[in-house]
């Protein structure tokens, strides 16, 4: 997302303080903790004329004020021939007045933005409204981080599907359980907390309905000290609707996704096409979850839920959590099932691997695909 626009001759200015401040900005968005999803997380920073900070903010919800009105709210008259940095191209015309409108009526001299708004409708508004009215307009410092930052809306807004996450536990010889199907517990208390963390940042969460009906999860949040956890939508991939009504997962905030009409208690049941093989087609599901606003989808499970998504190509995004434990045993399930490719060539490569340890545990992630814009 390189700045693409016509734009207006820079000011001199020291590079090391718009990376710092912009830096800054990243920082406070990241307060957001996910919680302004359909939204981006934004936040911004405005220094006077003489570069002392003055206001910032940061976007703490749908339906809050957004980071830049805030910022221009805290600094007042004295944004007057400043210099604001955001993380996210301002809007144009969401609100009245847009946070355009309210940077140029404040007067700024400059505008420092980490990254263009990658939604097609109005991707390059703002920055073309600031640079006609005269304001210096920087475009893609700190690019990169801003474009992590939001991921999940960047992926939502280039494609109208959610951002996916596939995570799984697993011995370090690649087993989720035994021949028996005992999963409870491969990995460490570190890590079943690092999972909730996960739960909290995603949407929704999904799983098939093997997973419920052999281990019966509430597929809720739960973390220590933290009051307000966010609840994603709990998805239940349940083609033929076996998933009995005493479910755990049965019940509100629940979308239970089948080949055929029906009614399962106070859970959503949503009628989608169906494959060759009779199982929920899992594009129109993504689908259907992207025009609800989901940014993002953490699938847990089980095996071939996870060889379906992959297989097809539709995850974003790996977590394996690995324990220093052997399980072995053909019959012990690992993490993806299906038929798997035939040749190595074919296999599923990730790259930008990072490997993190929590407790006795490895953490490894890795991302298939990031959807960004070229």
């Amino acid at each position: 997302m390189a700045d693409i626009l016509p734009g207006l001759p820079h000011t001199d200015t020291d590079p090391s303080l718009d990376l710092h401040w912009s830096a800054h900005a990243l920082e406070l968005a990241l307060q957001a903790d996910y919680a302004t999803s359909p939204n981006p997380m934004v936040g911004a920073v405005v220094l006077d004329s003489s570069g002392t900070l003055v206001g910032e903010g940061f976007h703490h919800r749908a339906g809050d004020p957004h980071a830049e009105q805030q910022a221009l709210t805290a600094a007042g008259d004295r944004a007057l021939g400043g210099t604001l940095y955001v993380n996210l191209e301002p809007c144009a015309s969401h609100r009245s007045p847009s946070c355009a409108d309210a940077i140029i009526d404040a007067g700024l001299r400059r505008v420092v933005i980490s990254m263009l708004d990658p939604d097609q409708r109005v991707r390059g508004a703002g920055i073309a409204k600031l640079r006609a009215a005269g304001i210096d307009t920087v475009v893609g410092i700190h690019e990169e981080r801003a474009l992590r930052l939001n991921e999940f809306y960047v992926k939502h807004r280039l494609t109208g599907r959610p951002f996916v996450s596939a995570k799984f536990a697993m011995s370090l010889d690649g087993k989720i359980a035994t021949r028996s199907g005992e999963s409870r517990w491969i990995t460490s208390e570190e890590s079943r907390l690092h999972g909730h963390r996960l739960r909290h940042i995603h949407d929704a969460i999904l799983v098939g309905v093997n997973t419920v009906m052999v281990d019966d999860p509430q597929l809720t949040t739960r973390l220590e000290g933290v009051a307000a956890a966010r609840q994603p939508l709990r998805v239940v991939v349940d083609s033929q609707l076996r998933l009995r009504m005493s479910a755990r997962v049965v019940g509100p905030n629940t979308l239970i996704a089948a080949t055929r009409a029906g009614r399962m208690g106070a859970a959503e049941v949503v009628k989608f096409p169906a494959t060759t093989d009779g199982r929920v087609a899992l594009q129109p599901l993504l689908d259907e979850l992207g025009r609800r606003g989901i940014l993002s989808l953490l699938v847990e499970g089980g095996s071939t839920v996870h060889a379906s998504f992959v297989s097809e190509g539709l995850v974003d995004k790996i977590y394996a959590y690995v324990a220093p434990s052997l399980i072995g045993g053909r019959e012990a399930p690992s993490p993806l099932g299906g038929t798997g490719v035939e040749h190595l060539a074919e296999a599923v490569r990730l790259r930008e691997l990072d490997a993190t340890r929590l407790g006795a545990d490895l953490l490894i992630t890795g991302y298939v695909d990031v959807h960004r814009d070229s």
